[in-house]
């Protein structure tokens, strides 16, 4: 039996390949819209990352999301992910 190839994503923030159910999207829609996208299936350009606290707050300082998907993120798009780790801590 052939074995499933999984998906690997890069994450922009450490260029480490992982499979992509562990690491979190991050969408930028063709109306500007960003938002996290946790289904990691929304459509727009996205850019993969890491879901721990000091790989989220390396994105923050060197703003590589912003490089990444063009864009100025919101402080928003931060605490979300934020969340995100605190309740995958759980």
């Amino acid at each position: 039996m052939k074995q499933k190839k999984i998906p690997l994503r890069k994450c922009v923030v450490t260029n480490e390949q992982f499979p992509k159910k562990e690491l979190i999207r991050i969408v930028k829609t063709s109306d500007n819209e960003v938002f996290v996208d946790p289904t990691g299936k929304k459509n727009g350009r996205g850019a993969y990352i890491q879901l721990k606290k000091d790989i989220i707050d390396k994105a923050k300082k060197t703003k590589i999301l912003n490089k990444r998907l063009e864009i100025d993120l919101p402080e928003n798009i931060y605490d979300d992910l934020y969340s995100l780790l605190n309740i995958g801590e759980k």
